[in-house]
């Protein structure tokens, strides 16, 4: 529940995130996080409270700033390679749909807030990390991590420095494969993603 909370507040701040300091950056990782909460400013101002709605917002932004293939890779383990090509096609774009579910239902709960973005990312090995403080409207804060890859593509988020968001998902993702294995996982997300996506505001 706490990754959920954090997460939620990384969300909550980005609509104070201005369309032009996004452009300003020059760091290329850093510049992919700043796309991503534009858009998220973009779908709190102008998508309509639906789930669905945001997340047709939010989902062109997200398939081209984030790693879904070594994502969902990442959160199956060593059973990927255990997967046929066909079940792996499969499951990596219902990993897309739901995870563009998942943060349109934390972008529908977000109001208020602030959001700071280092413009200079750190080296991590091959990769690059995104710091970022969130505050919720309470004043609260927050720090939130994103880790780049070398094309530049998000491949985890890191809330308050350690809680991975992939290790989060491979505990949510362990009981279906164990039952199902890859059909079971696959059937898991299409489920979930179809419940976020038939949410409706409430009036």
């Amino acid at each position: 529940m706490r990754l959920k909370r954090v997460a939620v507040a990384s969300l909550v701040a980005a609509h104070l995130l201005l369309g032009s300091a996004a452009h300003a950056i020059d760091d290329p990782a850093a510049t992919s996080i700043g796309k991503v909460y534009a858009t998220f400013e973009s779908a709190l101002k102008s998508a309509p409270k639906d789930v669905g709605a945001r997340a047709a917002t939010i989902g062109p932004t997200l398939n081209e700033t984030f790693d879904f293939p070594a994502m969902i890779r990442l959160a199956t383990g060593a059973k990927w390679k255990t997967f046929t090509p066909e079940q792996q096609g499969a499951l990596t774009d219902a990993f897309g749909r739901y995870f563009t579910a998942t943060y349109a239902t934390r972008l529908a709960q977000a109001s208020g807030g602030k959001f700071s973005l280092k413009p200079q990312s750190e080296a991590r090995g091959p990769n690059r990390v995104v710091q970022t403080e969130v505050a919720n409207k309470d004043g609260d804060t927050s720090q939130v991590d994103f880790l780049v890859g070398p094309e530049n593509r998000v491949q985890d988020v890191y809330l308050n420095g350690n809680v991975s968001e992939v290790a989060s998902l491979r505990g949510s993702f362990s009981e279906p494969l164990k039952t199902g294995g890859a059909d079971g996982l696959l059937t898991f997300m299409r489920d979930r993603t179809a419940g976020m996506l038939a949410v409706k505001p409430a009036p």
